[in-house]
């Protein structure tokens, strides 16, 4: 079985370009050690990449991204394997970032499934268990009048950005950062067909269009 024709094509582009335009900078990166100052959770949506939306180049985000941007609550149990858990650890206590971003998106197909009508996830298999972290957004949604279900997925990505600051503040290890004026946590939307991002207010909890964007 031969390796993808798009990745070996894309590896060249990348030698010849990227790589050789930096290549002092990937050297550096190599030596020295990775220190981004920013964390982002986003989803594993092949349309959202945190690298391509914020024009990072290497070593500026250390990125952990999965279905629909979750951050699960911190939890101690030696038996359960904690990917996300163990990136949030390493990207404060490691690398003392100071800024993690949850990065929600539309058309999340993880939280559809949730939301959508007569498409129920069977409680047996990875992405149920895994979503079901935020039943309870949908159904405190779900007696909301006059919502279509685009509009009601919409609601419910905004809700799950922040669900997941909530849980971050879990982590005792984020927790007294945040306190201290150490770290800050951040909630982002991006609208995947018009390229708007919208920001969080941390005073209101309300998201506003970043300025830098189209509104």
């Amino acid at each position: 079985m031969s390796f993808p024709e798009r990745l070996t094509q894309g590896y060249q582009s990348f030698m010849e370009g990227r790589f050789a335009a930096k290549q002092d900078r990937y050297r550096k990166l190599a030596e020295a050690g990775q220190k981004p100052e920013i964390m982002i959770i986003g989803c594993c949506d092949s349309r959202v990449s945190p690298e391509a939306i914020f024009d990072a180049g290497p070593g500026e985000l250390f990125v952990v991204r999965n279905v629909a941007n979750l951050v699960p609550p911190c939890e101690d149990d030696s038996s359960t394997l904690h990917g996300t858990s163990a990136a949030i650890e390493f990207a404060v206590q490691a690398l003392r970032v100071k800024h993690i971003v949850v990065l929600g998106h539309a058309h999340c197909g993880g939280i559809r499934a949730v939301v959508e009508p007569g498409k129920p996830l069977s409680p047996g298999n990875f992405i149920g268990r895994w979503t079901s972290q935020i039943a309870h957004l949908t159904q405190q949604l779900e007696e909301a009048p006059g919502l279509d279900l685009l509009a009601r997925l919409r609601q419910v990505e905004l809700a799950v950005v922040e669900h997941s600051l909530k849980m971050l503040m879990t982590f005792p290890c984020v927790r007294i950062l945040v306190e201290r004026g150490k770290l800050q946590l951040h909630g982002a939307y991006f609208g995947i067909a018009t390229g708007r991002l919208l920001v969080r207010d941390p005073a209101t909890g309300e998201f506003h269009t970043c300025s830098s964007f189209p509104s």
